[in-house]
């Protein structure tokens, strides 16, 4: 007997919305900010990371501290929709490890900058 993983498709979707003021977006956005931050333990757990709790959770804050300033409403709304699917795409499982840790990135890897002599650039196989 094989175990079939059952989804619902329906679960944590949300219709789509166009805030009316700017203070409707911001409810919108801290919403969304929240969840994240409630889902960041199992999120961890689900996708078996091997990061502290801490860096998952400031990652959530640098990529919302990125788009702190927009102001245009219609953008609001297409950063908000964009973050809810990632959320429940993540969420639901319907995302890879590898999709996951494509977000930390610099956080994982030392810089990695090319070689200024010619024999480190040989050795590392670039030209």
């Amino acid at each position: 007997m094989s175990f079939v993983s059952q989804t619902k498709p329906t679960f944590l979707a949300q219709r789509t919305m166009q805030s009316g003021s700017h203070a409707v977006a911001r409810t919108r956005a801290l919403k969304l900010y929240r969840s994240w931050q409630r889902q960041a333990p199992e999120i961890v757990s689900l996708y078996q990371l091997d990061l502290p709790l801490s860096t998952v959770r400031s990652k959530i804050r640098a990529e919302f501290e990125k788009h702190r300033f927009v102001e245009d409403l219609p953008v609001i709304d297409m950063l908000l929709f964009k973050g809810h699917s990632e959320y429940q795409e993540t969420a639901n499982f319907w995302k890879q490890k590898t999709h996951v840790m494509r977000y930390f990135m610099k956080e994982e890897s030392p810089a990695r900058r090319l070689p200024d002599t010619f024999l480190g650039r040989f050795l590392e196989g670039k030209n």
